[in-house]
C-alpha cells in the first residue's frame, strides 16, 4: 500500500472561506470517503453542511484535517490516540 504524501509536499491553502470536500480531499491528501469517516469519529471536525447535505470546510478545519492524517499516517497514532493527542490542551504543539 501506497504511503499518502508527506505534509511537506501538500498545497498550499488558497484564501477562500469555504471549500468542499473534493478540494480538501486534494489540498490533504485523504480521500472524500475517508474525511466522511473521520467527521465521525473526530468531533472537532463539523464543517457546515448545505444545499443536500453538502458539505463545506473553513480553513481551520482543513488544518485540523492535515493535523489528523499527519498524527495518522506519519506518527502512527491510532485513530482513539489521535483523538486523545487532540483532546490534550496542555500537549505542546497542538495549536498550529
Amino acid at each position: 500500500m501506497q504511503r499518502p504524501e508527506a505534509l511537506t509536499e501538500l498545497p498550499l491553502i488558497p484564501a477562500k472561506r469555504y471549500f468542499t470536500i473534493g478540494e480538501v480531499s486534494e489540498l490533504c491528501g485523504v480521500k472524500p470517503h475517508v474525511l466522511r469517516y473521520w467527521e465521525q469519529e473526530f468531533t472537532q471536525l463539523r464543517p457546515v453542511k448545505r444545499r443536500g447535505n453538502r458539505r463545506y470546510y473553513q480553513h481551520h478545519e482543513v488544518l485540523l484535517i492535515r493535523r489528523i492524517r499527519e498524527l495518522l499516517y506519519e506518527q502512527g497514532f491510532t485513530i482513539s490516540g489521535a483523538r486523545n493527542r487532540l483532546d490534550d490542551p496542555g500537549h505542546p504543539g497542538e495549536r498550529r
